[in-house]
């Protein structure tokens, strides 16, 4: 009996069918992406598919013409037409550079398009294929915060707020209003609408609309520490009655949501279930959004404004330390005490008052308009002097 060959063993016949198996298992992959319930992921569906088609007819030509040609001219087949003098065919150069260019072409057509009607910050023309959005449909409201590592979301039309569980009505606009408490995210419904950022400091906004109703899943596509994999959401889109019937639910919760509650859901937590507030503090998510919850602080845009007067030197950098995102220790005072910064600038609202009625409130005589300067943060004001002494030396900085 002839050995048996080493490249016909059993093992190596049975390796295509060992393959089945695995195949199977993409049985369970689901392609929410291609089969969406909202109309805008259906629209993005479709341009990934146009465009997709579009390259097809640049790939599989080309790849077939790589396998005729490389069986045709192969070293065994002596019949192929040998021309070692060819250099040029009108007709060959026309296919191979019109082609890609008119596929370029439409292909940059449809995207431009498809980029600025489905601009994430452009509100909705159409709530699905041939039904307009009613000018008259206000879109529903939602506030988007990432935390370490959940999801907080605010209904400031219902003064209610939840963590981890998102909920909207059937065939109603949403309007998304998305921001962070600490590092980048990315707040993505695949079955809604594409994903977009949320940043601290910042604020981003996302238009969609669910269709069906279902429950589907929500998460963020933005690695962001430890936690990352647990940041998962529920998203329930409900029939009218069945969204006011779910608002009720929360508003029976009995909790309240206040900055100092805030303070404390802000800590880092890993696979938090979800949770419902019955009321909310109303200007939280702006006072989130500024960096400002805590008590006392200045905001951000109170900065900024005071920035654009010419700021305050070193007290802007007090409060511009006091934005560093390990802000949750910082609170603890683990490593000394918590680092002040400028709440407030004070603005009288009293005229102002002569220079007579400002020395006789110090009880002397001095001249305030020759006064040393005070720079530095935290230094006493220099004493005034009389006018005939010598100029003061200025506060160290």
């Amino acid at each position: 009996m002839p050995p048996q060959h080493p490249n016909r063993s059993p093992l190596r016949r049975l390796a295509p069918w060992l393959a089945v198996p695995a195949l199977a298992l993409l049985a369970g992959c689901n392609a929410v992406v291609l089969a969406p319930s909202g109309d805008v992921a259906a629209q993005q569906r479709d341009l990934l598919v146009i465009s997709t088609i579009l390259m097809l007819f640049i790939i599989i030509p080309v790849i077939a013409l790589v396998i005729i040609f490389a069986w045709k001219y192969r070293q065994s087949n002596k019949d192929a037409k040998y021309e070692p003098d060819w250099d040029h065919s009108t007709y060959l150069e026309v296919a191979i550079w019109g082609a890609p260019l008119l596929i370029i072409i439409c292909l940059g057509a449809v995207t431009w398009a498809g980029t600025h009607l489905l601009d994430p910050y452009r509100p909705l023309d159409r709530i699905a294929a041939g039904r307009p959005a009613e000018k008259t449909v206000k879109p529903l409201q939602v506030n988007v915060v990432a935390l370490d590592w959940k999801w907080l979301f605010i209904y400031p039309e219902y003064g209610i707020a939840t963590v981890n569980e998102l909920a909207a009505p059937v065939d109603r606009p949403i309007q998304f209003t998305i921001t962070s408490s600490s590092v980048m995210n990315s707040f993505y419904v695949p079955a809604l609408a594409g994903q977009i950022y949320a940043m601290p400091g910042m604020q981003t906004t996302l238009y969609g609309v669910i269709n069906q109703p279902g429950e589907y899943q929500g998460f963020s596509a933005n690695y962001s520490g430890s936690g990352f994999s647990g940041m998962r959401f529920k998203f329930h889109g409900l029939p009218q009655a069945g969204f006011d019937q779910w608002v009720a639910q929360v508003k029976s919760s009995g909790l309240a949501l206040d900055r100092d509650g805030y303070l404390r859901l802000e800590a880092p937590s890993e696979n938090v279930p979800a949770m419902r507030f019955a009321q909310v503090d109303g200007g939280l998510f702006s006072a989130i959004v500024n960096m400002c919850v805590e008590p006392g602080k200045m905001c951000m845009h109170e900065m900024h404004a005071i920035d654009a007067r010419g700021g305050l030197d070193i007290e802007s950098a007090h409060n511009m330390l006091a934005l560093t995102y390990d802000k949750t220790e910082r609170r603890g005072a683990v490593f000394g005490p918590t680092p002040t910064y400028v709440a407030t600038l004070c603005t009288p609202t009293d005229p102002e008052p002569k220079p007579q009625t400002r020395l006789a409130s110090l009880g002397s005589p001095a001249d305030l308009t020759r006064s040393a300067p005070m720079l530095g943060a935290g230094l006493t004001a220099p004493a005034a002097f009389s006018p005939a002494a010598p100029s003061a030396p200025r506060a160290a900085s």
